[in-house]
């Protein structure tokens, strides 16, 4: 059987975009928020809790989704390919430099500031992961 390598990577790329569009909304609208209610004296262990379990899910659809998006731009060429990869590059760039250091902050002890920067920095990760998810849907429709 012969697969076809652009349909693969187009599926692969719906794929770990979508599941990252939703643990984004969910973290962003759910678990963010019930940061603050955690108890202090036991926050930083919930931290490293949900640091370890959540990595384990969103570094490789993250992974995945910009390693797909940028074989697809660079193959397809196309503008909308373009920004899909744009959209995933912006995840991480805001996830290196607004959310890994408010999540360091957070591993040390609960700090409102750190915790308010986070919640509003996501943001920026769940436009651009819902709007890279847009994206993709549109690639898949324009075949």
């Amino acid at each position: 059987m012969v697969v076809n390598v652009h349909l693969t990577l187009l599926l692969a790329n719906v794929a770990a975009t979508w599941l990252m569009v939703g643990v984004i909304w969910v973290v962003q609208l759910v678990h963010y928020p019930m940061f603050s209610m955690v108890d202090r004296a036991r926050f930083v262990a919930f931290h490293r809790y949900h640091s370890a379990r959540i990595t384990f899910i969103v570094f490789p659809a993250m992974v995945i989704e910009l390693g797909t998006a940028l074989v697809i731009a660079y193959r397809l060429g196309s503008v909308l390919a373009w920004v899909g990869f744009g959209c995933a590059a912006l995840t991480w760039l805001v996830t290196a430099g607004l959310s890994v250091p408010a999540h360091e902050r957070l591993g040390n002890v609960f700090d409102a500031a750190a915790h308010r920067r986070l919640v509003a920095s996501n943001w920026l990760r769940t436009v651009a992961f819902t709007a890279h998810g847009v994206v993709t849907l549109a690639l898949v429709v324009a075949g």
